[in-house]
C-alpha cells in the first residue's frame, strides 16, 4: 500500500514523502499513530503544506535537542561482566541497560528503542547510535571489562593450626653418655626436707653405734709359753 507521511519515521522518510509499505505496518502502525495517510488524490494536494509544517517542527527539535547530541557524542560508558577466555560474554549488555547509564550520567531519560543496537555480548570497546531527531543521531562509546574473580580471604591461623618450633638439639658425640638432668625439686618440698624436726635425726644416732659394736672385731687372747721352756 502506497502512503502519505505526515512525520518524520525514521529508516522511512521524512514528513510529505509518498512511500511504499506494508500492509500490517501501515494499518497497524502508522494509520493509527498519525503518523502517515493513504496516498489519495486528494492527500497529496497538501504535500506542500505537510513539507512546510515538518520542516519548522524538525528545526525546532534538532535546535533542542542540539546540547543533549552534543554530550553524547563526548560520554563514555563502562560495564563489566563475566565472559570466557574467548572474550564472549555470559550474560549481555542490553538496551535498557544503556538508557539506565545514560540517565545516571546526564540525568535524561531516553526510550530504550532510541538505542540502535543490538545486546553487546563481547569484551571491548563499542560504538552505539542513540536517535535523538531523525537529523540527530549522536554515537556513544561503550567499553565493557571482565569481572575479576574474587579471591576468599585466607582463614587465620589457630592455635592448634599453627606450628610448633622446633627445639635446637645439640648432637651426641660418640661414646659420651649423657648424665640424667636432676629433677627440679619444687618450694614446697624444700621447705618440706628444712622443717625436718631433730628428734628423728637423733634416733638415728644409736642405730649407727649398735652396728660399729656388732662389726667390731672379738679381743686376742694371749699365747700360751711352750711346755719345754726352762724357769
Amino acid at each position: 500500500m502506497k502512503v502519505l507521511l505526515l512525520k518524520d519515521v525514521y529508516n522511512l522518510g521524512r514528513a510529505g514523502d509518498v512511500k511504499k509499505v506494508a500492509d500490517g505496518y501501515g494499518r497497524n502502525y502508522l494509520l493509527p499513530r498519525k503518523m502517515a495517510v493513504l496516498a489519495t488524490p486528494g492527500a497529496l494536494k497538501q504535500v506542500d503544506k505537510i513539507r512546510e509544517t515538518a520542516t519548522k517542527a524538525r528545526e525546532l527539535l534538532n535546535a533542542e535537542k542540539a546540547e543533549l547530541a552534543a554530550q553524547l557524542d563526548s560520554l563514555q560508558l563502562e560495564f563489566t561482566a563475566k565472559a570466557g577466555e574467548s572474550g564472549k560474554l555470559f550474560g549481555s549488555i542490553t538496551q535498557q541497560m544503556i538508557v539506565d547509564a545514560i540517565k545516571e550520567k546526564t540525568q535524561v531519560e531516553i526510550d530504550r528503542h532510541q538505542v540502535e543496537s543490538q545486546p553487546l555480548r563481547e569484551l571491548g570497546e563499542h560504538m552505539v547510535r542513540i536517535r535523538l531527531t531523525f537529523d540527530l543521531v549522536p554515537q556513544v562509546k561503550i567499553k565493557v571489562k571482565a569481572e575479576e574473580e574474587k579471591k576468599a580471604p585466607a582463614k587465620p591461623r589457630g592455635r592448634e593450626g599453627a606450628r610448633k618450633p622446633r627445639r635446637e638439639t645439640q648432637p651426641a658425640l660418640a661414646g659420651v653418655k649423657e648424665e640424667p638432668k636432676a629433677e627440679a625439686v619444687s618450694p614446697a618440698e624444700q621447705k618440706a626436707e628444712s622443717e625436718v624436726p631433730p628428734a628423728a635425726e637423733e634416733k638415728t644416732e644409736p642405730k649407727v653405734v649398735s652396728q660399729a659394736k656388732e662389726v667390731a672385731a672379738p679381743e686376742e687372747k694371749p699365747e700360751k709359753a711352750p711346755k719345754n721352756q726352762k724357769k
